[in-house]
């Protein structure tokens, strides 16, 4: 077996706490402070926990399931930066970080078509 020299990127923890912050854990309906129920997004969308996108009728979720949930969708969204904006692997970590969140909330076909991958 080789060795690679691939460098693994991990999900910067300040791309998890921006996602956090921007979207919460949406407790939908109230009654149940214990688990998070799918409501529609602003862009009209079911979504679950900290903005999972999911099937209408998906089961409620605890806190700790979204935060899995949200690290999947983290990666994606790592993912899909890193592949449209490369140079981003090198930058400070805030950068990529705040790169990734946008991902995350728009998708990477908005990353894709953005003039944010213009900007130096």
């Amino acid at each position: 077996m080789g060795r690679s020299d691939e460098r693994v990127i991990r999900v910067p923890p300040q791309a998890i706490e921006l996602a956090k912050r921007f979207e919460g854990f949406h407790r939908v309906p109230k009654h149940d402070p214990n688990r998070a129920y799918p409501y529609i997004c602003p862009a009209g969308y079911p979504t679950i926990g900290y903005g999972h996108l999911c099937d209408p009728k998906h089961p409620p979720i605890t806190e700790a399931e979204a935060e899995v949930y949200l690290a999947r969708d983290l990666q994606t969204a790592l993912t899909a930066t890193l592949r449209y904006c490369p140079v981003l692997a090198t930058e400070p970590e805030a950068r990529l970080a705040a790169i990734v969140d946008f991902t995350f909330n728009l998708g990477a076909g908005r990353l894709q078509t953005s003039t944010l991958r213009s900007r130096p």
